[in-house]
């Protein structure tokens, strides 16, 4: 893409070009739509959360003075959206939704519908994985997670990161180590308390 380009597709919405914005959309939806799911884990508020960064990217439009490229301009709208709904959420009570992981006991399973695969113990456990890795991050302070989706799910580079986040390179690495010791921290804590709940029940003889 070149920055000439999208430097006039921007000059274009900024004079009302609806159709110009359009493009812009195009272009970054699904990166958006990526980064907005990763943070939200449900595929519905995702496309919420996409389209109200989009209508307040297209509203801040005349704010916008091409001191940064419009990419990081607009996924630092993207990530303040996400971050500002999951302070929201953190503020009403849990709902449960059939369609997320439950807690056994013993861990976390996903409801999965049956489908026309070729190995399906080996989709079970990939699912199952995954639903592991999302239900870890999700106990991580909203701001960890989201360096550790930029960087280690979508693949944000350093300077990304720090331009979109408004950071230093050195306070985005420092968050991210952090947010890296504080899932593995999670994670030991998880496999020791299971660790324990298989003692117990061996030792009442009860059957695994």
């Amino acid at each position: 893409m070149r920055s000439s380009d999208e430097t006039e597709l921007v000059r274009r919405c900024q004079g009302g070009d609806l159709s110009a914005f359009d493009e812009l959309m195009v272009r970054y939806e699904k990166k958006v739509y990526s980064l907005c799911y990763r943070m939200s884990r449900d595929p519905d508020d995702a496309a919420d959360l996409a389209q109200e960064a989009f209508i307040k990217a297209y509203r801040a439009l005349p704010s916008f003075h091409g001191r940064s490229s419009f990419s990081t301009w607009l996924f630092r709208i993207v990530t303040n959206t996400c971050l500002d709904e999951r302070r929201r959420k953190a503020s009403r009570p849990a709902l449960v939704s059939l369609d997320r992981p439950v807690d056994t006991g013993e861990g976390e399973m996903t409801p999965e519908v049956a489908g026309d695969t070729p190995d399906p113990l080996a989709c079970a456990e990939k699912a199952e994985e995954q639903a592991e890795i999302r239900a870890l991050l999700n106990l991580l302070p909203a701001e960890q997670r989201l360096v550790l989706v930029m960087r280690d799910l979508e693949g944000y580079s350093y300077e990304e990161m720090a331009s979109v986040l408004g950071m230093k390179m050195g306070t985005v690495k420092s968050r991210l180590n952090r947010a890296r010791a504080g899932l593995r921290d999670i994670y030991l804590k998880k496999e020791e308390h299971l660790g324990r709940v298989l003692h117990l029940k061996e030792k009442r003889g009860v059957g695994l």
